[in-house]
């Protein structure tokens, strides 16, 4: 998993930057895969690596909160501590314990699962045209190709069938961001917003991790605004990923 950093920066040069190295174990001592760590200062954070370690550069007064799905969270702050430029802890999270009546549990796949069924979207025209068709020699094979019902009919449910894994794949994403905060909305909401963003499976697989989910926070800013306003949508409006 790729370690995404949000710079907390200083204003007016007021206070130094501190670095902060950590790692963050379960009670037993196990690492603690992509947890979330939050400047509750500037509201901004970043995603820890698979191992558990992370690192951020914030304020010595900055309070820092660490969470992740399943643990109480903790926090960290170097404001009285003595002063360094590198810090090195090591945190650890207690499990949070739940009481529910009988029911079935799904496990959520991670990031990294989600993001590998994401590189393999797309819809491939070329996959539905025959190969090695000259127009001029076989002039009735390629209108055929071109022309016929049975070919456009297989053309739009593949193209169908790949719009419905790419929104699967936003909602199972949506729903992590949920988990974590990074977004409110509800399950019946998912369509509607994923409908708003409009994200082709280009922009899904180009961009990183972070640089999509900072866009989908910034749209979802958007979106409630709008939502609110009750406007009616314009085309243009979802079309941010060719911004």
């Amino acid at each position: 998993m790729v370690l995404f950093f949000f710079l907390f920066h200083s204003s007016w040069g007021q206070e130094p930057l501190i670095r902060i190295k950590g790692k963050v174990f379960e009670e037993r001592g196990q690492p603690v895969p992509n947890c979330i760590i939050l400047n509750l200062r500037t509201q901004q954070g970043i995603f820890g690596m698979p191992d558990g370690s992370f690192v951020v550069e914030c304020r010595p007064t900055d309070t820092l909160t660490i969470t992740c799905l399943g643990y109480h969270a903790r926090q960290l702050c170097y404001k009285d501590s003595a002063v360094k430029t590198v810090y090195y802890p090591r945190v650890f999270l207690n499990e949070r314990n739940y009481s529910f009546s009988t029911l079935n549990i799904f496990a959520p796949r991670d990031l990294d699962d989600i993001q590998r069924d994401i590189q393999s979207l797309g819809y491939d025209e070329d996959d539905y045209m025959l190969s090695g068709i000259n127009a001029v020699a076989s002039p009735i094979t390629f209108l055929y190709q071109q022309l016929s019902k049975k070919e456009q009919s297989r053309r739009v449910v593949a193209e169908l069938e790949n719009d419905d894994r790419r929104r699967d794949l936003l909602k199972e994403l949506f729903r992590i961001y949920v988990d974590y905060k990074i977004i409110d909305l509800t399950n019946e909401e998912f369509d509607d917003f994923i409908t708003y963003l409009n994200v082709s499976d280009e922009f899904l697989i180009q961009s990183s991790q972070y640089e999509f989910l900072v866009f989908v926070k910034d749209r979802f800013l958007d979106y409630q605004v709008a939502r609110r306003n009750s406007r009616k949508l314009n085309t243009d409006d979802f079309n941010y990923d060719k911004d």
